[in-house]
């Protein structure tokens, strides 16, 4: 892809470069300044992971209000997914910015709305009857989808995965795996929330029937399926490392959740929207949810999110049961459409294994010099490198977070922003917008590459 290969905005105008450039030292004055003001007023809790100040971005990059260019591996955490600033979803927010910011749909609704509902139950799995709710974050969503689910079945416990994350809130953090830092404190929890054994391949070696076996025998034995609400799984699991269910797992599940009468849920909110090549990762799987749950990416960097779901199971809920002030918000809305445009007409989908491709064969190239990158996986501009000990790739894979966090500090200082992951914190993790270009790939994988070389 060229740096002019998507519509562009106004952003253009402004100066932002086509890869790194590193002027101060990393934070800069301004930064830095700007970090003494932030621990007057913001807690430590709201931490970031580097504490340079952006001032505009646009496609792949981003740039600081020192003027440093960083090229963005991250895109917010999957969320500006089709690139920053990019011109027909800035131009739908504005243009809705003149007609009007509020009206809360649940008291007089808007065309946008009802516009995301079609597209959702066009683009997610299945062809049955669907409906969708619309609210503001990925934990938001979540909350309403096990609600929702708890609703249709009049059951009470919920099962999710080993390493799987799904939010901040009080119960997404009881969902979560790893405590620290998400739930560490901030207790107590709501019950009745089960972690099952989850698909590994890279740790334990189970074919996809195998690994479900493992988990069906878990939700049995520890639950009792009569008593199971909602089965609700990552796909590719984000927080967790990015880790890839063997084929099979995922179908295998839902075919016992639907034999039992509970409804799977796919927490999409990661890896949805395009990310993986497809509308939704459960497709790479021949996986058909009772609901996916999307978030992130689906509005191009402002807030929404949606639960969508069978309409036997989305209208069991009463009326009034379900909304919130802000969600389904017309300015979020009408830039959601026009990113379901853009992943329809500029054949962005195919974006994301070009990504896949180039990232994997240049981590594949350094993963020939250095034994300690123990797996490399992901699909499409979702992908991870798992660290291990040395000599320990082949046998007991030690986690190596030491060596992640160097990693990703080396990366920071030299123009270049990678996320890390992880339960063991020894995963990082490459979440590039689609609009990032092979140039600024081959650039970024080239500081990875030398940052390797000073462990």
């Amino acid at each position: 892809m060229t740096d002019t290969a998507l519509p562009t905005s106004s952003t253009d105008l402004l100066d932002v470069p086509t890869g790194r450039r590193i002027v101060t030292a990393i934070p800069g004055p301004k930064s830095q300044a700007l970090q003494e003001r932030r621990r007057k007023v913001v807690p430590p809790g709201v931490h970031s992971a580097l504490p340079v100040y952006i001032d505009r971005a646009h496609g792949a990059l981003l740039v600081d209000v020192d003027g440093n260019s960083f090229i963005d591996l991250g895109a917010g955490i999957g969320v500006t997914t089709i690139g920053h600033t990019v011109g027909p979803v800035v131009e739908a927010a504005k243009g809705q910015l003149d007609s009007f910011l509020h009206t809360l749909f649940t008291i007089t609704p808007y065309e946008s709305y009802v516009r995301v509902a079609e597209l959702l139950a066009e683009h997610t799995p299945g062809d049955f009857e669907k409906r969708s709710m619309l609210i503001n974050s990925g934990a938001e969503a979540v909350e309403n989808g096990v609600k929702i689910a708890r609703k249709y079945t009049g059951r009470r416990a919920i099962a999710v995965l080993e390493h799987a994350y799904h939010g901040r809130t009080s119960l997404t953090m009881a969902m979560n795996y790893k405590a620290m830092p998400y739930g560490t404190g901030y207790g107590p929890f709501p019950g009745d929330i089960y972690h099952a054994p989850s698909s590994y391949p890279y740790h334990d070696g189970l074919s996809g029937p195998e690994a479900a076996a493992r988990t069906i025998t878990y939700l049995e034995k520890h639950i009792g399926a009569t008593d199971l609400a909602a089965l609700v799984v990552e796909p590719i699991q984000g927080e967790g490392g990015f880790m890839v269910p063997a084929e099979g797992f995922l179908p295998a599940l839902q075919e016992w959740a639907t034999a039992n009468g509970v409804v799977m849920i796919a927490d999409e909110i990661q890896s949805g929207m395009g990310r993986t090549g497809t509308y939704f990762a459960s497709e790479h799987f021949g996986w058909v949810p009772d609901m996916v749950l999307s978030a992130k990416g689906i509005a191009g960097g402002l807030p929404l999110a949606a639960v969508t779901g069978r309409a036997e199971i989305m209208d069991a809920s009463q009326p009034g049961g379900l909304g919130g002030t802000f969600g389904g918000n017309p300015v979020a809305t009408s830039a959601a459409v026009a990113v379901f445009e853009l992943l329809g007409e500029e054949n962005l989908l195919a974006e994301a294994g070009r990504i896949e491709k180039r990232l994997k064969a240049g981590l594949s190239a350094i993963a020939e010099r250095y034994d300690i990158i123990g797996d490399i996986r992901g699909i499409g501009a979702m992908v991870a490198i798992e660290l291990v000990e040395p000599g320990t790739g082949d046998s007991t894979k030690k986690p190596n977070a030491a060596a992640v966090t160097k990693l990703a500090a080396y990366a920071a200082q030299n123009g270049v922003l990678i996320l890390t992951a992880g339960t063991y914190g020894n995963v990082l993790r490459f979440l590039p917008s689609l609009a990032i270009t092979d140039d600024q790939l081959d650039e970024a994988l080239g500081v990875l590459a030398d940052g390797f070389a000073t462990l």
